[in-house]
């Protein structure tokens, strides 16, 4: 239909029209502009970084499958692929599909900490900062109504939604996932479906602490695996000294030691099976990490020395604990004997409860030769936190192995007697009056109330909530003296609250 001529000459016609792109000049400026790289927003450098480092990898593997390529293999390694995902809960997990972890230093180690710095980062973008949270707060206070009967600050579901968009327009998208109508139904309503703006307003502020807590830890966690181990979560005790306010002061020759004994308590209570790491998770989730931030407050004087004993991460309990162990160590070799440790709490622990906790919580040969034990400091701290955390499932679990004379799993009424005894002996040294133990054994039985009525179990001990009281009261004259007396001390404390 068309000649081959005609068809020639449009096809030259077309290429007379539009000129090649090579020539035209906004075609080359715009060339230059992206090779160069500038201009480019950390996103889009990011973007090439990666395709660099993939194609990197990619010429590794062609050249290491030429050079095997002859080479019989009977079995091919798992391909490792890394993943990042945020769950509905706010926290980050980082997965490997395949098994095998990238070496230190290769280039699939390399993407992988570049995958999860962008991840990370990506999530602290889109927290809100301090500025953010003050802005927030003055939103909530100009647009609530006061409640005339009790005078507390509340929002109605309207004012709700209109003070999600003010602090929209002020702060930015991000704060809108607080404004959900899931978040409101939350809270305590009153009779006219008002919630108070301080809860909620608390609420943000644990979530966004929160979610930075969990990024922190993750920027630790070098292998990614949703865990910790001691030297990592020692690491994010130390960034947090700074910001806690009660700490500033700390010597800084006194901080190593103070994040040892801090990031101790995290792995007695988060590590139950004593694995050497921790679960992130458990740890955002425990009591320890709120207990450690409550030394955020910025003046001490609203903190009595009785708060701050009692408060493990406090600077004064860190010292005492210190002190205590030094005190004991009369040999100053680092460690203590069992007969340095009948010493503590003014020696009034059973010979019998000391010789348990070193069959069972303290390893052999570390000092001297043979059967020698001794206890060093990180045992020491397990020792302390149990005895001062008896009532928890972590600080009863401890101590019911040293009760557990058999190794049985369950404490009979031949144990109770046995361990009592020793607490007899010195209560009678004690100038005392003369009890009988059958007694105690029979008291300490209907305390428990056993599902068997033969034996004493764990469970038992934790089911009954008086576990930490049995256990004061087999192990330390002075924790039987005060169930002894319990009447006493506690009308003793109650008469100042009535004066």
């Amino acid at each position: 239909m068309y000649s081959g001529s005609s068809d020639g000459e449009s096809h030259e016609a077309a290429q007379r029209k539009i000129p090649p792109a090579s020539s035209m000049l906004w075609v080359r400026n715009l060339r230059r502009f992206i090779g160069s790289g500038a201009g480019l927003g950390s996103e889009a450098l990011m973007e090439l970084e990666t395709k660099r480092i993939l194609l990197d990898i990619f010429k590794e593997k062609q050249q290491k499958s030429a050079e095997g390529g002859t080479i019989p293999s009977f079995y091919k390694k798992a391909c490792c692929v890394f993943f990042c995902l945020w769950t509905n809960s706010g926290f980050s997990l980082f997965l490997w599909i395949g098994g095998i972890k990238p070496e230190e230093g290769s280039i699939s180690h390399r993407v992988q900490r570049l995958a999860k710095y962008r991840f990370l980062k990506k999530q602290s973008d889109l927290l809100l900062n301090a500025d953010d949270l003050d802005a927030m707060w003055v939103c909530l206070r100009e647009n609530c109504v006061i409640d005339d009967a009790t005078g507390a600050e509340k929002m109605n579901y309207e004012d709700f939604c209109h003070i999600a968009s003010v602090c929209t327009e002020q702060i930015g998208p991000k704060c809108r996932r607080f404004f959900s109508p899931s978040n409101f139904m939350k809270f305590e309503k009153d009779e006219s479906g008002r919630i108070a703006i301080l809860p909620f307003y608390l609420y943000v502020m644990r979530t966004v602490s929160l979610t930075q807590a969990r990024i922190d830890m993750s920027e630790l966690d070098e292998d990614s695996d949703g865990f910790l181990q001691p030297r990592e979560m020692e690491a994010y005790i130390r960034g947090l000294i700074p910001n806690l306010a009660q700490l500033r002061d700390m010597p800084v020759a006194f901080i190593q030691m103070y994040c040892r004994i801090a990031a101790h308590k995290f792995f007695f209570f988060c590590d139950p099976h004593r694995r050497g790491k921790s679960c992130i998770k458990k740890v955002l989730l425990s009591n320890c990490l709120q207990e450690l931030m409550e030394l955020h407050q910025e003046s001490e004087e609203e903190v009595t020395d009785t708060e701050q004993a009692e408060n493990w991460f406090s600077l004064m309990s860190a010292q005492r604990i210190c002190d205590m162990f030094l005190a004991l160590d009369k040999d100053m070799n680092g460690t203590l004997s069992k007969q340095e440790l009948q010493e503590y709490a003014d020696g009034t622990l059973t010979e019998i409860f000391i010789e348990r906790v070193f069959d069972e919580h303290v390893r052999r040969g570390k000092i001297g030769g043979g059967n020698t034990r001794e206890m060093d400091f990180e045992s020491f701290l397990d020792f302390v936190l149990a005895l001062e955390n008896k009532d928890t499932p972590e600080g009863l679990t401890y101590l019911f192995r040293c009760l557990d004379l058999q190794g049985r799993g369950f404490l009979t009424t031949a144990d109770i007697h046995s361990l009592f005894r020793d607490v007899h002996q010195k209560w009678i040294e004690g100038g005392n009056y003369e009890l009988c133990i059958e007694d105690v054994r029979d008291e300490i039985w209907d305390m428990v109330k056993p599902a068997d009525p033969l034996s004493i179990t764990l469970a038992d001990l934790l089911a009954c909530k008086q576990g930490g009281t049995v256990a004061s009261m087999l192990i330390d004259v002075r924790g039987f003296w005060a169930h002894d007396n319990r009447e006493n001390l506690l009308q003793e404390e109650e008469e100042p609250e009535e004066e």
